[in-house]
């Protein structure tokens, strides 16, 4: 029964109607599945196929865009998660304005609008986050020039790594290290000569650092 109620309310829209509520349900299953993905730890958005930063050209699903976009280059305007921001909106907001007797022009236009309202602020979104944990998260290379204080022994004339605190980005990283002179006991000042394969830092004893 409920079939034959969905059958005929089915066939009682528009075609315009039908487009926008199959393009709705199909990308708001999607925007619910990419939430609850997102919760339980399986993250799945990634870029779509192009360089959208600067000149805006590169492949996109196989074709060929080309333009121009200037943004910062590290934003970038499409993922996943922003198209199917854009096609939820699109779709619903194309259902609400029909089922309210506006002509279908309109809708498409306000459609589409609240649709590329809904992927910019998306995009931006998830640009800030991509920002912040980059801003969070201390570079290996900033640890060149830098004091610090063994923490393990490192071992003499490279023979062996041991450990050292550094303080990166206000934080204190317990990194690996080596040195080419005697062993470094615990406590001692380390000044960082060189990175090295790895990641491991070339570190050499300070005897006063003030000096």
């Amino acid at each position: 029964m409920n079939l034959v109620i969905f059958g005929n309310w089915w066939h009682e829209l528009t075609f315009a109607e039908q487009i926008f509520w199959t393009i709705a349900i199909v990308f708001s299953v999607l925007f619910i599945l990419q939430l609850v993905s997102s919760i339980i730890g399986l993250d799945f958005d990634s870029d779509v196929d192009g360089d959208f930063s600067g000149d805006f050209g590169g492949d996109f699903d196989g074709a060929d865009v080309d333009g121009h976009f200037d943004l910062d280059p590290g934003f970038t305007l499409f993922s996943i998660r922003s198209v199917i921001a854009f096609f939820t909106f699109f779709g619903w907001v194309g259902v609400i304005t029909l089922s309210g007797g506006i002509d279908i022009t309109t809708a498409i236009i306000v459609s589409f609008l609240s649709g590329l309202i809904a992927l910019v602020f998306v995009a931006f979104v998830l640009y800030q986050l991509v920002k912040l944990a980059e801003t969070g998260t201390p570079d290996i290379e900033d640890a060149l020039g830098k004091y610090g204080k063994v923490y393990i022994p490192v071992p003499a004339n490279r023979s062996g790594t041991g450990m050292v605190h550094i303080e990166l980005n206000n934080k204190l990283m317990e990194l690996r290290a080596v040195t080419d002179g005697q062993t470094l006991s615990t406590g001692t000042i380390i000044y960082v000569f060189k990175i090295l394969d790895d990641n491991i830092l070339l570190v050499g004893e300070i005897i006063d650092k003030n000096k």
